[in-house]
């Protein structure tokens, strides 16, 4: 859901558009549709275009919000022992080019007792 809204209200008027301080928003028409477009980044969220509305179209509410919006799901690796996440399915082939040999998947505890058991010595090597 995009931040910046309008409802049913809204008649292209563009008194938005040409009272926006930050550029934020945006018209073109395209062939017989009129397209108002905005720019989250350029918006200084200082409610002009609320206030300059004659239509009252401008849902602001929806700028003002604190939200996190999902931006991407990846699917998870997780660890073959223990089943906690370890990284994204996709990570191990950014990391290739640079690994000598790929690394199974194992949490950090499982891979320092992994690590940790390489390297213990065989019974009576120090007699």
């Amino acid at each position: 859901m995009s931040y910046f809204q309008v409802n049913e209200s809204c008649n292209g008027c563009l008194a938005c558009v040409q009272n926006c301080p930050g550029r934020a928003l945006d018209a073109r028409d395209q062939g017989d549709r009129r397209i108002l477009s905005h720019n989250m980044s350029r918006c200084a969220r200082c409610g002009t275009c609320w206030r300059v509305c004659p239509q009252h179209a401008i849902e602001f509410q929806h700028i003002l919000s604190n939200r996190w919006d999902e931006v991407v799901a990846l699917p998870l690796v997780r660890c073959e022992v223990c089943g906690d996440a370890v990284h994204t399915a996709r990570l191990p082939a950014t990391l290739a080019p640079f690994l000598a040999e790929p690394t199974p998947p194992l949490c950090d505890r499982h891979r320092a007792a992994r690590h940790a058991a390489k390297l213990r010595l065989p019974t009576g090597a120090l007699s």
